[in-house]
């Protein structure tokens, strides 16, 4: 069995996820994406899907872009 990283759960299915080179065990998506999923720079809400990055700043849509000062990013084109 392996461990999970994020609440220590000892669970015979757990998976692990390579982020930038590093190894993470988790026992569910729910701990992952806890653990690894970006934040918004503005809001700070998880961005569990593609999001909008700017800079190398991760964004969870593009009114909280423009809340940053970041300009010419759209939700949809």
């Amino acid at each position: 069995m392996a461990t999970c990283d994020m609440c220590g759960n000892d669970y015979a299915n757990a998976m692990q996820i390579t982020v930038a080179g590093e190894t993470h065990t988790f026992d569910s998506f729910e701990c992952a994406i806890h653990m690894i999923a970006p934040r918004c720079k503005h809001c700070g809400c998880t961005i569990l899907g593609h999001g909008l990055e700017a800079g190398g700043t991760m964004f969870c849509c593009a009114h909280c872009a423009r809340e940053s000062g970041v300009e010419g990013l759209a939700d949809h084109a």
